[in-house]
């Protein structure tokens, strides 16, 4: 790029829905002159999307940010660093003061303006404002992620995120649509929609909004909006009071919506979800889960458990156990309690000794591990189509890496493919010969 403004490094920390934001960035920034590069000795500048959902998450950012000040330091670069995204927006006021060797700092508020502060960084000058496409993206693989809302009202007792990404914002139908649209022609093969509480999208949309206003809706509109290409839809992050009667309808009845529900219950221990400021039993919880089940054919079920809040007694810990043994979720993710400033859970009594909030995790892992592999090798015998993710070649050995429907990307597993002439975002029919952990051997038969 002859007439670049300057070079640019991204590094993305945390979840999927940063994996956006900085696309997002990246995208804004090349329609505007910049160009991007891969190391930071290359680089006129840096750009670091944090997280700062748990504190664990907050240290490693703070701390990539300083070993990347600590290479300049060294000599390789003099470069400017620009942290964006969660810990700008959750301690924002006091990071000048305690990272003086961040240039600039941009909040998730203030990403759509990434351009105006990347140029006030680099001392760039422009007679006007470049013109940046709102749905431009720059994914090249064969899954994307599309955000369909921002925030969170439900002000969980553990969760710092809506002090941080502020209340829920539903994005406008023709927003996601077209920027579908603009992905699946580019060769996008699965749309992956993501947002902090998806089950409520269209919510706070105003009486005489035109267009869909439910989940149910989008999905239905989005489902259209990829036709007549093959493409894949898959719905993360619900919570069990978004399961209605229309959205487990559109899940089972519209061919490219996935029948993969990701729920995250967190606990079933109805005095435990009390305490969390959210609702529900074990009771209450099985029933969802034996009916979607009952309804949708198939149906593959993500969860995460926590392990430790406050409060939490053997028994109800045990009653955990005992669910997820029951409920025999295909994937779960586990955590132990994190105490976050700022949160209602955080000045609780009783909280629990880090030693113990371990030893309960490790226990939820396990049995999460069990059942897990146990799913995924229950695949091996059947026949699905398998989405080719990248192609790898080491010494002569070729691999290609893909995921299968009941696998969602970057986080159930992959499927290790015996294909010879297959490329990124291939649709392959494929028979799962073997399984290891959560990973499956396929061979291509058509």
């Amino acid at each position: 790029m002859a007439d670049s403004l300057g070079k640019l490094m991204f590094i993305t920390l945390g979840c999927a829905k940063n994996e956006v934001d900085t696309d997002r960035m990246r995208s804004r920034l090349m329609a505007a002159g910049y160009e991007e590069v891969d190391e930071s000795v290359q680089a006129d500048c840096v750009l670091i999307n944090t997280c700062s959902f748990l504190a664990s998450a907050t240290e490693e950012s703070v701390t990539a940010t300083l070993e990347l000040a600590e290479d300049v330091h060294d000599g390789i670069r003099n470069v400017p660093i620009v942290m964006c995204g969660c810990v700008p927006s959750r301690y924002g006021d006091d990071l000048p003061e305690q990272l003086p060797e961040v240039a600039s700092f941009v909040p998730t508020q203030d990403e759509e303006n990434i351009v105006e502060r990347v140029d006030a960084v680099l001392d760039v000058h422009r007679s006007a404002p470049a013109f940046v496409p709102s749905t431009l993206r720059t994914v090249e693989a064969a899954s994307a992620y599309v955000k369909i809302s921002d925030g969170c009202n439900r002000f969980c007792s553990f969760c710092a995120i809506p002090y941080i990404r502020g209340r829920y914002a539903s994005r406008p139908a023709e927003e996601i649509i077209a920027e579908v649209r603009s992905l699946v022609a580019g060769g996008v093969r699965e749309i992956v929609l993501i947002g902090q509480d998806t089950g409520v999208w269209g919510s706070d949309f105003a009486d005489d909004t035109e267009g869909p206003r439910t989940l149910a809706e989008l999905l239905r509109s989005v489902a259209e909006a990829v036709r007549p290409e093959r493409v894949w839809i898959r719905v993360l992050y619900l919570q069990p009071e978004g399961m209605t009667n229309d959205l487990i309808a559109t899940i089972r009845d519209t061919p490219e919506v996935l029948p993969y529900i990701d729920i995250p219950v967190q606990h079933c221990s109805a005095s435990v979800l009390k305490r969390m400021r959210r609702s529900g039993s074990a009771d209450e919880l099985e029933k969802l889960f034996e009916r979607l089940r009952n309804e949708i054919p198939g149906m593959v079920l993500r969860s995460t458990a926590m392990a430790g809040f406050p409060g939490e007694t053997e028994e109800e810990f045990e009653e955990l156990l005992g669910f997820l043994d029951r409920v025999g979720f295909d994937y779960t993710s586990v955590f132990a309690y994190s105490q976050e400033d700022g949160t209602l859970a955080a000045t609780l009594p009783d909280q629990i000794d880090e030693e113990v909030k371990i030893e309960r995790a490790q226990a939820l892992t396990d049995l999460a591990e069990s059942l897990g592999f146990a799913a995924t090798a229950a695949h091996v015998g059947e026949r699905a189509e398998v989405i080719v993710d990248g192609v790898e070649e080491s010494d002569g050995v070729r691999e290609v890496i893909g995921h299968a429907w009941f696998q969602a990307p970057d986080s159930d597993g992959a499927v290790h493919l015996d294909a010879d002439e297959a490329t990124v975002g291939d649709m392959l029919t494929v028979e799962f010969t073997d399984s290891f952990c959560y990973e499956l051997v396929g061979h291509v038969v058509e």
